[in-house]
């Protein structure tokens, strides 16, 4: 066991909070270590890791004001391995979530909004579960994905490898991307993208675009481009922007969050059709995380490194602080040209990058 992992094993071990993350492309592991076992609003500090839910209403922070940074390199990229495991699919959740997109693709015609996304968990019991050995999977498997472990008593533990950027802030430069559809990677130097997908991503790029314009008069955008996120591809957009202040960083993360790419659009509308007929709630799932006002590499302040916290688990303790379970949270985008047979299979595809993982 590395440094840094007998450091993560002794702050879980005493039920204290603390963080670790590896930025895409990227050697290097940072780690918090919360010196006491407070519970931080966002609010409350200057610096430090954020953690925020998918409604908006928990924002919650790591503060490097009580925590130990530590940063190690990635030794050993020798994790990368196939999946030795079939998950049989459950007919039952199947037959669930296309019941759910069907009444999504009437609202959708009724007219009450343009686009929703729908999401299901599944739960896979764990008999072996290796902290250090699962984390190093991500980062070997997932390269170019934020890859983290965040774990605090009063919150819960979580895991995760997401491929997609809520924004990166340097003073009042803005950075972000719009990301969407999905197709299995075929590595065929040309992927054939539908309609139905081209427009869900042109959805979320409007969004974004038309939000930053209310705060900045420059914004500028990328040609959609075809992006590998591990064994899958999307659909994505870089877009940049200045904003009138850096107080306003604060603000511009609440309007952007949550984007159509995780809810829906109109965002409201989407919102209230998601908390009412998913049947359980999200949690962190489809929230946000990372760096807050500072880059804990460079020490760097006035930076902000965020992420929407897609391909994530939720992991299940018992009282001996064992790892018993994991509850993998999946999603997709439904508009008017989804098949809730392939939205299903898309969710399937989806789980692979933990599943592969666990």
């Amino acid at each position: 066991m590395s440094a840094l992992f007998q450091k993560i094993a002794e702050q879980f071990n005493s039920k204290l909070p603390f963080v670790s993350y590896c930025k895409p492309n990227s050697d290097k592991i940072i780690a918090l270590f919360q010196k006491n076992d407070d519970l931080f609003l966002l609010e409350e500090a200057s610096a430090g890791f954020a953690f925020v839910s998918f409604d908006n209403e928990k924002k919650y922070l790591i503060p490097e004001k009580y925590s130990d940074v530590y940063v190690e390199i990635v030794n050993n990229l020798d994790f990368v391995f196939t999946a030795s495991k079939e998950y049989i699919t459950d007919t039952t959740a199947k037959d669930n979530f296309e019941i759910l997109v069907k009444k999504a693709l009437q609202e959708i015609e009724n007219g009450t909004f343009e686009k929703v996304v729908l999401s299901r968990k599944e739960l896979i019991d764990l008999d072996n579960f290796q902290l250090e050995l699962v984390f190093n999977s991500l980062v070997s498997n997932y390269p170019t994905a934020f890859n983290y472990c965040f774990y605090h008593p009063k919150v819960g533990f979580w895991m995760g490898a997401t491929p997609e950027q809520l924004a990166k802030i340097e003073n009042n430069k803005i950075k972000t991307v719009a990301l969407a559809g999905t197709q299995l990677n075929t590595d065929l130097p040309n992927v054939i993208w539908e309609e139905k997908e081209i427009k869900e991503q042109q959805t979320v790029t409007d969004f974004i675009v038309n939000t930053l314009q209310t705060i900045s008069s420059e914004v500028t955008k990328s040609e959609p481009y075809t992006f590998q996120a591990g064994s899958i591809v999307h659909i994505k957009t870089d877009i940049e922007a200045t904003i009138n202040s850096q107080l306003d960083v604060p603000i511009t993360i609440d309007l952007l969050h949550p984007t159509p790419a995780v809810c829906g659009f109109p965002k409201v509308i989407a919102k209230e059709f998601i908390l009412k007929n998913e049947g359980y709630k999200r949690e962190f799932y489809a929230g946000y995380l990372g760096e807050w006002n500072k880059d804990f590499l460079t020490y760097k302040e006035g930076t902000g490194d965020l992420f929407v916290n897609l391909r994530c688990m939720k992991l299940g303790i018992d009282s001996k602080l064992k790892v018993t379970q994991a509850e993998l949270f999946i999603g997709c985008g439904i508009n008017s040209g989804s098949d809730p047979k392939k939205e299903f299979l898309e969710t399937v595809n989806k789980s692979q990058t933990l599943k592969k993982i666990l």
